[in-house]
């Protein structure tokens, strides 16, 4: 009997309409429909007409439901994968099914649809050539922190996603590891009510003092500039001498005359400011 095959369809983030035409195609020929929440995805199926099992896979049973839903596609069942909104496996408990279907030698492919990330990035205003997805921040301390001081050091845009409930607390985290960056926080994607809000983590923080935040958010925060990784470069070596500053690469194997050079872009002056320092001190 030939295998079957999980399809990741990706379903809409507020707006029905976003759905695309190859999702509500699959989703009306695949034998099974695993969601995150039915009850939420039968409203859905219901809009559209469409008439398949549904069964439940979610974070508290995705790996003993993985193993179910591989053994039914290995005797050939096709199974659709969905999550509450968005795209499976993004900060989902789709990933370690799509993992255990490869260890398992089953085909998965993707339909391509909603994310709220992208959706998020894209009207940001702030950078998209580079950047980088951190989901929702760990609830472990420890974990936490060494998440935070990373992304303190993070040169991308970065995306994270946030509660209601947990919003203040999330600013000033953001805040106290990466100082006032510019973010914009966006709400209600897709929907009618939907709100882009450009702002600083220090305007926002003040901002959500007077207001209560209401609704999911995306978090798009600007990442380090390299102007300021630079400033942070130069005050360290500011602390060193020249001849310091030199010695620090010369016994790294550089040669003088590029130890100068090296120095004098480090520390923002003339290689000229570099040799005579060193001609007066030596002479």
């Amino acid at each position: 009997m030939e295998a079957g095959k999980l399809f990741l369809c990706a379903t809409p983030i507020g707006n029905l309409g976003d759905i695309s035409q190859r999702v509500l195609e699959t989703l009306e020929q695949v034998d099974l429909i695993a969601a995150e929440d039915t009850r939420n995805s039968i409203k859905l199926l219901n809009h559209f007409g469409i008439k398949k099992p549904l069964t439940s896979y979610h974070e508290y049973n995705k790996v003993e439901k993985a193993a179910v839903l591989i053994e039914k596609m290995k005797a050939g069942s096709q199974i659709a994968l969905i999550t509450d909104a968005g795209t499976p496996a993004i900060s989902d408990p789709g990933e370690v099914l799509v993992k255990m279907c490869q260890e398992a030698g089953i085909v998965v492919t993707s339909l391509p649809g909603p994310a709220a990330c992208i959706t998020a990035l894209t009207l940001s205003g702030l950078s998209t050539r580079r950047f980088s997805f951190e989901g929702f921040l760990p609830v472990d301390k420890g974990e936490k922190k060494q998440v935070l001081e990373e992304l303190s050091k993070e040169t991308r845009t970065m995306i994270l996603y946030e509660a209601p409930h947990h919003l203040k607390r999330t600013l000033k985290e953001l805040y106290e590891a990466v100082g006032n960056r510019r973010l914009t926080l966006c709400r209600e994607l897709t929907k009618k009510f939907e709100t882009i809000f450009p702002t600083t983590l220090q305007e926002a923080i003040a901002y959500y003092e007077e207001n209560e935040p209401r609704g999911e958010y995306v978090l798009v925060l600007e990442g380090k500039s390299l102007l300021e990784i630079e400033e942070e470069k130069r005050e360290v070596w500011q602390q060193m001498s020249i001849s310091e500053h030199m010695s620090h690469y010369e016994q790294k194997g550089m040669d003088h005359k590029s130890a100068m050079k090296q120095v004098a872009k480090d520390r923002g002056i003339s290689k000229r400011d570099v040799y005579q320092y060193l001609i007066e001190k030596n002479s």
